[in-house]
């Protein structure tokens, strides 16, 4: 009778230990595909692209003085003019040329007055010229000699503005190529680590930049060709 009991005993507890040990490789094999899908690799992917600017902006400002004001104001309109015939004689259209703001400085009622102000009154006027034909405002850039020689002399001169304006029309593709470049690199991870990659974990996009084509030198806003530039960040799961 106890040889009956013993058997069955015998065999529930080999059953036991067998479903343990399954048990047991079981969560093991789990640990080991959670360390697999814990593995990822984060890259970063560049696209560049050299454009040409598709907007210029040229602001030419011309200043008078004395102790007449109207007699500042009226060398100041026959400047104005001058100007205005000057850029027609350009090419410019009507509408691509516009005044900007007229500052008037009437030096003995500033606050911090010099001692022997040469004149009175300070007149500036800006003419400003908003066109997309940024070739024309180059070449118009080494012709303001001729204003020179009709005695407009331009104060605080900086020299035209240029500026690409379709960064929306380029950046899908750009951020593509970013995003590509990415993945070329952590293909490259991947094979040295001997693993594949198994899909996105997360990706980021960084802000466009818009340099100048020509880093170092000239800014960015004096150069007709600009480069463009993204990064993306992007983590892939390895497997």
């Amino acid at each position: 009778m106890a040889d009956s009991r013993i058997l069955p005993a015998a065999i529930l507890g080999a059953l036991v230990a067998l479903g343990l040990a399954i048990a047991g490789g079981l969560v093991g094999k789990g640990v080991e595909n959670a360390r697999v899908g814990d593995r990822n690799v984060t890259v970063r992917g560049l696209a560049e692209r050299v454009v040409k600017a598709d907007l210029a902006v040229l602001p030419l400002k011309f200043a008078a003085a004395g102790d007449d004001l109207q007699a500042v104001q009226a060398d100041i309109d026959a400047d104005t003019a001058a100007v205005r015939r000057f850029l027609a004689a350009q090419g410019y259209q009507g509408a691509e040329v516009d005044l900007g703001r007229l500052e008037v400085t009437d030096q003995f009622a500033r606050e911090y007055q010099q001692q022997n102000v040469a004149a009175r009154y300070r007149v500036a006027q800006t003419v400003i010229v908003r066109t997309t034909n940024v070739d024309r405002v180059q070449a118009t850039t080494r012709q303001l000699d001729q204003l020179i020689r009709q005695g407009v002399v331009l104060q605080d001169y900086t020299g035209p503005s240029y500026v690409f304006t379709k960064l929306n029309e380029v950046r899908p593709a750009m951020i593509a190529e970013a995003t590509a470049s990415a993945r070329t690199g952590a293909q490259q991870f991947a094979r040295d680590a001997g693993a594949e990659l198994n899909g996105i974990r997360s990706a980021t996009q960084g802000s466009f930049e818009i340099l100048g084509r020509d880093e170092i030198g000239y800014e960015a806003a004096a150069q007709v060709f600009k480069k463009l530039r993204v990064v993306t960040t992007v983590s892939y799961r390895l497997r």
